[in-house]
């Protein structure tokens, strides 16, 4: 257990982070589920469109630190042929 006052506050703090976190990572999994659903229905204007959603708020994710830059541009990209397949 924290003992001093700042290991006391550290620990509010991380608290803290991690909440936010936990919310920017459950916003992202509900964005890219959507497009997941979307192409499973093989519906191509709500997959275009939740895709379109969903980009913006993995790479706002990349860019807060929640997930690696790397694995953000991959889950776009693969998504992004999953999407480009299924309008072919």
């Amino acid at each position: 257990m924290a003992n001093t006052s700042s290991a006391k506050k550290a620990t509010r703090k991380i608290a803290r982070r991690a909440a936010v976190n936990k919310n920017r990572r459950s916003r992202v999994r509900t964005y890219v589920r959507k497009v997941e659903e979307a192409l499973a229905a093989g519906d191509k204007a709500a997959a275009v469109a939740a895709f379109k959603a969903a980009e913006p708020e993995l790479m706002r994710a990349a860019t807060k630190g929640v997930v690696h830059k790397n694995t953000a541009s991959r889950k776009v990209s693969r998504l992004a042929q999953r999407v480009k397949t299924l309008s072919a």
